[in-house]
Parts: structure tokens; sequence; C-alpha cells
């Protein structure tokens, strides 16, 4: 016996927004640790319907004393996921409110609030680092103030220069060690401590000043940029993703494109 199905333009509104949801939450979670937990709780809900709809009433009722509890769990599991997708979310609609602002107010009064970092100073700094082969982690910032991570290190508030960041960046320097946090022409604070990224598919061979890069990326909408002093390669990191094995006019060129980015 076949039964009619009346399938309205709502339901097939409500699939695509389930079916978009899942893609975005797989994304969120794909090379973390927490795909796999990912999957386990989704087979779980799987079995859990097939033994619901086979009428398994001891199973049924075991599984879904562990379903009722899902949300709980995954909101303990599933913790830095979520707060990144609401961080994700929240930047998202800032900068559209930005947008908004930004063509209200005159061209020469943005300008004037520009903060874009000195990317000469910037550029000389990083083919200085390279040379002498000093590991370094910089942090530009956009809108995310960062300032639990600005917490973490030793207030500076000072000019932007290359030998500053040299000076910071020396091996035998009290500051090396961390990151540096820049937002516009200003160094704010250096030796700040990062989070550290929990994808598995990266290569072996990248340490954890390439781990706080991603990590940092992935919590807001900056960009790290990172000098492997063992590699003597520069790499570049922004929303999650990064690029390695770049030359400086790359990395310059990707950044100011990241800035720009909406």
């Amino acid at each position: 016996m076949i039964f009619p199905v009346n399938i309205q333009w709502i339901d097939v509104v409500d699939i695509l927004l389930v079916a978009l949801m899942i893609y975005y939450l797989y994304q969120l979670v794909k090379g973390t640790a927490a795909l796999n937990i990912f999957f386990g709780i989704l087979t779980v809900y799987i079995v859990y319907l097939m033994v619901d709809a086979l009428q398994m009433k001891l199973l049924s009722k075991i599984l879904g004393q562990f379903i009722g509890v899902g949300v709980l769990a995954t909101v303990v599991v599933f913790q830095q996921e979520i707060r990144r997708f609401l961080l994700l979310v929240g930047a998202s609609w800032l900068n559209s409110r930005f947008r908004f602002l930004n063509k209200m107010v005159p061209k020469n009064l943005v300008g004037a609030y520009s903060q874009s970092p000195d990317t000469k100073e910037l550029e000389i700094a990083l083919h200085d680092l390279l040379r002498t082969q000093t590991g370094a982690l910089v942090i530009i910032l956009k809108n995310s103030e960062l300032k639990y991570y600005l917490r973490t290190g030793v207030p500076m508030d000072a000019r932007l220069s290359g030998q500053l960041l040299l000076n910071i960046f020396f091996k035998n320097s009290p500051l090396h060690d961390g990151a540096v946090i820049i937002k516009g022409g200003t160094i704010k604070a250096a030796r700040c401590i990062l989070p550290l990224s929990e994808k598995t598919d990266l290569p072996e061979h990248l340490g954890l000043r390439h781990r706080a890069a991603l990590g940092v990326t992935e919590l807001s909408d900056a960009v790290a940029i990172v000098i492997s002093e063992q590699f003597q390669q520069i790499s570049i990191a922004f929303q999650g993703n990064l690029e390695n094995n770049l030359t400086v006019p790359e990395v310059m060129k990707k950044l100011n494109d990241y800035l720009k980015k909406d």
C-alpha cells in the first residue's frame, strides 16, 4: 500500500536548512579530534531511531536516556567548537554593521581611524627575522580585541618598528617566547600565550608556534604570521587556515588581502 506524500515548500526549506547546518557543523570540526566524537554521536542517534522504529523497548529506553542527556554532553564535549561558531557568527554580524557605518562615515574620517599596521616596518622586520634565523609569532588584530590573551603577556603600547620586533624575538630576550600582538601601528603586548589548535592533520614538522597561530585564528578574525627558525620558513594563518613556505612579499600581499576582507 502506497501512502500519499504531502510535501509542502516549507518542508523542503526545513530539510535544506538542516542539511546546511550539518554541513557547517562538519566544516567546524573537520580536522580536529572532535570529528570522531561528532560521528559517534550521529551514529548513536541513527541507531536509536532504528531501534525505536523496530519497537525494541529495552534498548530503545537505554539509548533514549543517552539521547536525553545528549544536549548537555554535546555542550561539554564541543565547547571549543561552539565558542568558535558563536565568535564567527558574532564577527559576521559586527562586520555587517561596520560595512553600514563605513558607508555613512566620510572616507577621510574612515582613513583617520584605519587599523592597518605599518606594513613597511613589518616587512623590514620579517626580512631581518628570516635572515637571522629568528623564530617569531606575530598576531595582527582586525575587529577582535583578544583582551584575554593580551593580559597573558607583557603590555607595551609601543610604536611598531622593525628594529623593536627584532629585539623582542632575539633569542636571549626575555620577551622572545610567546606571541607579539599588534593593533594598527602599535605593538600592544609581547610574550602572549595563545590557545593551541586541536587539528590532528597537521604536518609533523610544524611546532607550537604554528599550532598557536592556527588556534588564535580559529577563534578570532586576527591574522597570524609565523617564522620557523629551524626551517627558515614564513607562514601566515587566517580563519583557521595555514599557508606555509611563502616569501615575505607573498605574506605581505596576503596580509593586506585578509585585512581588507569582510
